[in-house]
């Protein structure tokens, strides 16, 4: 976290730089979500602006791109009609304040649980598809350079790698590696995706789209990437029974998207693209832990996040079992019970009485310190679900090998069994209330019968 007076005095000097005006008094906001980057609210000549920052140099080590370039890209998008923020300044390192831009202020929120009760959500729905097909519409000739080109194989390759990194021992990420190795579409005339096209990166006022949000993992490829990371359930928040960006259906969304873009779309690239960026995002969460570790970030919402690999291993799981044989889908799968030693308090118990004494300062605190709570109590009670549930998982980097080789697959006996109750487990400790837990309980637990 940086220095109040810092960011005060490194403000002061980028306002006076782009001449937006003397910085306001007021202490400038920390905004609560963003996984990555940090973004604070402050005022200048009367005017609210945005500045988005790494939280140290050393987080973008290993990027695609800096800030430099995401601002030009975010330029390019806003001139070509998409509803994007205006960049005014991007720093430079006399500012003191590491990398980052700063942003024109724009109205609206971005919090699914606002959005998602709008009056229009088909409406809303039909604008987030005009934008994203607007985006598509720029080429290489439209951005700066260094947005790169996507080459799917070197991506899946590239998964493969941060999977070993990060001990190989996941069979369910295993499992969709190999699936997408052995269904990687051909290449298509390269687009460019804006990367993160989700809820929590749309502003929304109302019911009306007011800015598209964190061009950081823009890049050129196929425009079936960005439709389907939108329809992810990680993506719908409490709408899991709403798809498509947890406003609407996935059909409509689909046929916004076409009318617009003039084009056709491809039901298995889409189904492909799901399941790329669902391995995607659970790797991309497993890590979060590995760059606490390494103190590029200590965030406390870094180690969190790493725990919600286990709710996009349960959905990959629900999309991968599809392709498994009727007879190993029928199997009956059960509901782990909690389990307490008598004597004195267990690891879980002292967990869950300091996340009950945090309740008791909540009223407290405010802005980005009433959220860190909010994470930490989600930390504890991991901790406690964690003791109470299981004491140890073994690990199974042997598995995983042999998904990867082929030598076990979804025909294999049991195996689907095996890695459902590994999943269901680990996610009803990680994220209890995560809602394709109750899809998964009900299509594993009370649909089938398991014939012994």
């Amino acid at each position: 976290m940086i220095d109040p007076e810092a960011l005060m005095a490194g403000l002061a000097r980028v306002c006076a730089r782009a001449r937006l005006g003397a910085l306001s008094d007021g202490a400038p906001q920390r905004l609560t979500g963003g996984a990555v980057m940090e973004s604070w609210r402050f005022a200048a000549g009367d005017q609210p602006f945005v500045l988005r920052r790494a939280p140290s140099l050393a987080f973008m080590e290993g990027r695609a791109y800096g800030h430099a370039v995401e601002a030009a890209l975010v330029e390019a998008a806003r001139a070509k009609g998409v509803t994007a923020p205006e960049v005014v300044a991007v720093l430079d390192e006399a500012d003191g304040l590491g990398s980052g831009f700063v942003m024109r202020a724009l109205p609206g929120t971005a919090d699914p649980k606002v959005i998602l009760t709008c009056d229009d959500s088909a409406g809303l729905l039909r604008e987030a598809a005009r934008d994203l097909a607007r985006i598509h519409r720029l080429r290489q000739c439209d951005v700066p350079a260094g947005v790169p080109v996507m080459d799917t194989r070197a991506a899946i390759a590239d998964l493969k790698a941060q999977f070993m990194e990060a001990g190989g021992d996941r069979p369910i990420i295993a499992l969709g590696l190999k699936w997408l190795e052995d269904n990687c579409p051909p290449p298509v005339e390269p687009v460019l995706n804006h990367g993160d096209y989700r809820m929590g990166n749309l502003l929304v006022e109302g019911s009306a789209l007011t800015g598209v949000l964190d061009w950081e993992l823009a890049h050129f490829g196929d425009p079936h990437e960005d439709l389907a990371f939108g329809c992810m359930a990680v993506w719908r928040f409490a709408r899991y029974d709403r798809p498509a960006l947890g406003l609407g259906s996935i059909a409509d969304y689909l046929a916004a998207y076409e009318v617009e873009a003039g084009v056709r779309l491809d039901p298995a690239r889409f189904r492909f693209w799901t399941i790329y960026r669902t391995v995607w995002w659970a790797l991309g969460c497993l890590k979060m832990a590995a760059q606490w570790r390494s103190g590029a970030d200590r965030m406390l919402e870094r180690v969190v996040i790493s725990r919600r690999t286990s709710e996009q291993e349960l959905d990959l799981l629900l999309l991968l079992e599809e392709d498994a044989p009727e007879a190993e889908r029928a199997f009956r799968n059960r509901v782990p019970r909690s389990w307490t030693v008598p004597g004195d308090a267990s690891a879980g118990e002292l967990a869950q009485a300091v996340s009950e004494w945090l309740v008791t300062i909540k009223d407290r605190l405010g802005g980005h310190d009433r959220f860190q709570l909010a994470v930490a109590r989600n930390a504890l009670g991991i901790i406690a679900r964690d003791d109470s549930i299981r004491p140890l998982w073994p690990r199974q980097e042997a598995l995983a090998c042999d998904i990867l080789s082929g030598k076990q697959h979804l025909a294999t006996s049991g195996l689907l069994y095996d890695l459902r109750q590994r999943a269901f487990e680990k996610c009803l400790v990680d994220a209890p209330k995560y809602p394709a837990l109750a899809e998964a309980e009900q299509r594993w637990v009370n649909n089938f019968t398991r014939h012994d």
